[in-house]
């Protein structure tokens, strides 16, 4: 079992400390990674209010690493100071960086919590209590998937066979002491912001630009097409999802008010619904559109090799024509075609292993939603069987009672119906 320590879930009414115990931890799995010299998994994380420190635990055969067997604990900022690395390590530029992992959010459970702690005086002790057991399940809900992203962005990399050996990676999974990552202050933030800004302008002017290998070509449409596609299809299931969660909440509601229904069963199974939703089908849409990202990120870098070649072509004329610095004009043409060419060679293993990739995710994931709802339907269908049993039998009753006039409880059918009101399998409560 794998334990999942969690606090300070509300704001400064309500505070509350909870000790999951998670018997599974089901988790998008984006890469079949046979390689067993290098494993990485998180088995525990630990959640203060916006910090979540993650216990990175690492198995390796490898002669690099210090000890077979080890573990380390670290945070957030810490994946994305590896990311950024990685990112800015121009041997990698023909290569697909992995994602970063989005920030931990627990906004949204922990204002939820501080709402049910301002309003507990006006609810029931039932009603709070069902409240805040949906809210506690889905913040458990949101911790999972968070451990998953994280550990997901560590596995892609190990599984990568130039990524797996960077040194900064080893420090990372190695290194047992604090890497004290500072984030990055405003200047550093507008900084990044104004760099996107001319990459995205960057794309605008080297994209009329005709590749010259017919591969890539192709891959540049498909992937914008592709992007377009997920990121639509990332909306939608994400509307689906807050329906869902919208189900749950309003069945909270209508349990608390009818209790004779007792639909507390359905809360339970639209909160799975919409967590086995989120967790199997609208997170790997997501964590899809960051991965297409990093690999038009991968054309961009090439296609910008490809305009400083082009440019180098252009200013070796130049300078033979002027028959001034013709060596220096030479040898940097000859370094950007080199880099070139290696960009297109790593590139197109890059995105041939994409597609593989992806094609089994999302059939993985897939077929194990199918397999949830199935199993969740059923669920239902019993339910909804109970319900209108209990129904009948009060229908029943009125009706005859009506008709006949008479006082009717003490008559056969009554007992009969009484009985069958009664029954476990019926899963009703006496409303007579």
């Amino acid at each position: 079992a794998l334990e999942y320590k969690t606090c300070f879930l509300g704001g400064a009414k309500v505070n509350f400390v909870l000790f999951f115990v998670v018997d599974q931890l089901r988790s998008v799995s984006v890469d079949l990674n046979n390689d067993s010299s290098l494993l990485i998994d998180i088995p525990d994380a630990l959640c203060e209010r916006d910090k979540v420190k993650f216990t990175v635990h690492t198995k390796t055969t490898l002669n690099s690493f210090q000890k077979p067997d080890f573990s380390v604990s670290r945070q957030h900022e810490d994946f994305i100071w590896l990311h950024d690395t990685l990112v800015e390590t121009e041997e990698y530029a023909g290569l697909i960086i992995p994602p970063a992992p989005p920030k931990p959010d627990f906004e949204s459970p922990r204002e939820k919590m501080h709402k049910l702690g301002e309003g507990e005086a006006t609810m029931t002790k039932e009603e709070y209590t069902k409240m805040k057991q949906e809210l506690e399940a889905e913040y458990l809900a949101v911790f999972k998937k968070t451990v998953q992203v994280h550990e997901i962005f560590l596995q892609r990399l190990s599984s990568h066979p130039n990524l797996s050996k960077d040194r900064n990676f080893q420090i990372f999974l190695e290194y047992d002491q604090d890497l004290s990552v500072r984030r990055k202050n405003a200047k550093e933030m507008f900084g990044g912001f104004f760099k996107n800004m001319v990459k995205s302008a960057d794309e605008v002017l080297i994209s009329g630009i005709k590749d010259v290998d017919e591969f890539f070509e192709q891959e540049k449409t498909f992937l914008l097409d592709y992007f377009s596609k997920i990121k639509d299809s990332t909306a939608k299931a994400e509307k689906m999802t807050r329906s869902h969660k919208n189900v749950a909440d309003d069945y909270i509601h209508i349990s608390a008010t009818l209790n004779s229904i007792a639909a507390d069963d359905n809360t339970k199974v639209e909160g799975r619904v919409a967590s086995d939703q989120e967790l199997k089908l609208t997170e790997l849409l997501r964590y899809y559109m960051r991965d297409i990202q990093a690999a038009k990120d991968l054309l961009y870098r090439r296609a910008r090799a490809l305009a400083d070649y082009e440019n180098s072509n252009k200013a070796l004329d130049k300078a033979r024509l002027k028959s001034k610095d013709v060596a220096q004009a030479e040898e940097n043409q000859k370094q950007c075609l080199l880099k070139f060419d290696k960009l297109s060679e790593s590139g197109k293993k890059e995105l041939t292993s994409f597609k593989g990739r992806r094609v089994v995710a999302f059939r993985k994931n897939l077929i194990e939603m199918a397999e949830l709802e199935i199993k969740h339907a059923k669920v239902r269908s019993r339910s909804a069987v109970d319900s209108c049993a209990v129904f009948l039998c009060v229908f029943v009753c009125v009706l005859v009672y009506i008709l006949t006039d008479v006082t009717f409880s003490n008559t056969p059918h009554a007992n009969r119906i009484a009985k069958l009101a009664n029954r476990p399998d019926c899963g009703a409560v006496m409303l007579l």
